[in-house]
């Protein structure tokens, strides 16, 4: 089905209209589960989450603003973002999401390049970003907000007090405006991407065409909402279904909410995989948890054990996205029995690109396209497509939109990859991450860090080396590996880690092997800047941190080397 067809047959029935009818036939259902503090949860049905977003509606009205007006959210997941977001939209304007991790000066710039007339503060690490990079705008906070000793503004529960909730069911047409996505900015300056409600509709009605989601599946909304990947699986994938979500209240309580929502779709980026199974290797080493996976009916009890202890005992639809996942990780949680199905998107198309479906899982691949979805290999090979979900351009940004676009029409992902005979996407790297070493010869840095990755004691890993004779590695440990390493477990760990080089460097072409690896000492997180909020890695961030210290690791002409 090209995409023409499939855009005139996925298109009736929006956000709004999915979420009314689920107010008027489950009305009285569990929606919205939020932990609160102190290990308590306050369960909102679609009764009563629909009733306060109304209220907030009616209040937003009442303020008289233009018509489609931007309307501003920061808040790491919670109910009130996605009650918030239904507010905005039944008021008649246009969201605009920032992550809850951005810095002061990028929530300037997209609250300028914007122009929002309003923000919602919700729950934040630290309010200093908003204070300082947000001091003028109008602020509503949202439960969980910081406190108001730290953020001066009016409360949500005060402000829907005082507003009755709408009594009409206002919809939107498919080629309004709904939200305004700023990148993360892993490629340079956030840019804002402009969705329709037609766009998000068509994403996720396809999706669920594949797949088939029931009201009665559950899912844990942990990544940000205001990336496009939640906002289409968690938020949209919510209204439109009528699946119940649950929230976490923490990192440190990850585990415990997972356990509590026992959801049956989970949805999570590579490296939350990666968590999970270095967790398992820590309590059961690789070698010993293989010899029990291989006995028939011991395995069976493993395999259900550590499941049900991660959480996921229910699950019958896992995926990861938003970065590479490593083949040997995506089989590894085969053999635990759960069929982890990798996709590819991007924020210009509503994250609806590709896909695995279940029973046609390779390895290493992204899956097919998603049905309406075209796709093409460019001459230099970069992947080209056509989504229903396509963003109709950049904010006020006619001339980026121009470059982003072939002159057929067909947008250019920047991402270099390949097919196979099934139709399947294979990402070999990013068309402007390819670097030149000093022997001219260019290395593309993706695949070597896939293969690096699988290995237990590793977390994250960014290979470098423009300009070097050879490349190097830049490995972050994982929590386990840095507690043994401190402990003083450093030689067996280094070891374990050269070998492994060893065998990587087996499988590359001369010129990619890697000269040496490099234990790094910090710990990689948004909030250093070292990755973005979905945790990718910001590769030229990580580069310029340790420039100083490469030609003293290429000295050494060791093939493990440590900072510090």
């Amino acid at each position: 089905m090209g995409m023409d067809d499939y855009t005139s047959r996925y298109t009736k029935g929006l956000a709004l209209e999915h979420a009314y009818h689920w107010e008027r036939t489950r009305g009285d259902k569990p929606w919205l589960v939020q932990p609160v503090g102190n290990g308590e949860v306050r369960a909102l049905t679609w009764a009563q989450g629909m009733a306060e977003a109304r209220r907030m509606a009616a209040h937003l009205r009442s303020l008289d603003l233009p018509p489609a007006s931007n309307i501003a959210i920061i808040s790491k997941s919670t109910a009130h973002w996605i009650l918030t977001d239904l507010a905005i939209m039944m008021a008649g304007h246009v969201s605009v999401p920032l992550y809850s991790t951005a810095n002061a000066q990028t929530i300037r710039q997209i609250l300028d390049h914007s122009a929002a007339k309003l923000l919602f503060v919700g729950k934040l690490d630290s309010v200093a970003a908003v204070t300082e990079g947000a001091p003028a705008i109008a602020k509503i906070a949202l439960p969980l907000a910081p406190p108001p000793s730290q953020l001066d503004a009016p409360q949500w529960a005060d402000v829907i007090a005082r507003h009755e909730p709408l009594t009409d069911s206002p919809v939107r047409k498919p080629d309004e405006l709904a939200t305004i996505v700023y990148t993360s900015g892993s490629t340079g300056v956030p840019k804002g991407v402009m969705v329709t409600f037609g766009a998000i509709a068509r994403a996720v009605i396809g999706l669920d065409s594949i797949y088939k989601t029931s009201p009665d599946d559950r899912m844990l909304s942990h990544l940000p909402l205001a990336h496009v990947a939640e906002r289409w699986v968690v938020e949209c994938g919510s209204l439109f279904g009528g699946i119940q979500v649950f929230f976490p209240e923490s990192l440190e309580t990850f585990l415990t909410d997972l356990r509590r929502a026992r959801p049956t779709l989970f949805f999570t980026v590579p490296r939350i995989w990666q968590k999970f199974q270095l967790g398992v290797f820590s309590k059961l080493p690789p070698a010993k948890l293989d010899r029990l996976l291989r006995i028939p009916l011991v395995g069976r009890f493993v395999r259900k054990k550590i499941l049900r202890q991660l959480g996921l005992g229910d699950v019958w639809l896992a995926a990861g996205g938003a970065a590479p996942m490593p083949a040997d990780m995506l089989s590894w949680y085969r053999r635990l029995g759960l069929q982890l199905l990798e996709g590819y998107g991007m924020t210009e198309n509503f994250g609806y690109s590709h896909g695995n479906r279940i029973g046609r899982v390779r390895p290493g691949y992204v899956g097919e396209p998603l049905p309406g979805v075209e796709h093409r290999i460019a001459d230099d090979g970069e992947v080209q497509v056509k989504s229903p979900g396509m963003m109709t351009g950049y904010y006020k940004d006619p001339d980026l939109t121009a470059q982003t676009f072939t002159a057929d029409g067909w947008l250019r992902t920047g991402d270099r990859g390949e097919l196979d005979a099934e139709n399947r996407l294979r990402i070999t790297g990013r068309v402007k991450e390819l670097f030149k070493t000093s022997k001219g010869k260019y290395v593309s840095p993706a695949p070597i860090e896939n293969l690096l990755a699988n290995h237990p004691f590793i977390e994250a890993v960014c290979v470098s080396g423009a300009g070097r004779p050879q490349p190097h590695a830049l490995i972050m440990l994982g929590e386990d590996a840095r507690k043994r390493a401190a402990n003083g477990d450093r030689t067996a760990i280094e070891a374990s880690l050269a070998a492994h080089l060893t065998a990587v460097n087996a499988q590359l072409e001369s010129h990619e092997t890697l000269a040496f690896a490099a234990v790094v000492r910090d710990v990689w997180q948004p909030d250093n800047g070292f990755l973005t909020p979905t945790l990718k890695i910001k590769r030229a961030e990580i580069e310029r941190a340790y420039e100083a210290s490469l030609d003293g690791w290429y000295e050494t002409k060791q093939p493990v080397v440590w900072q510090g």
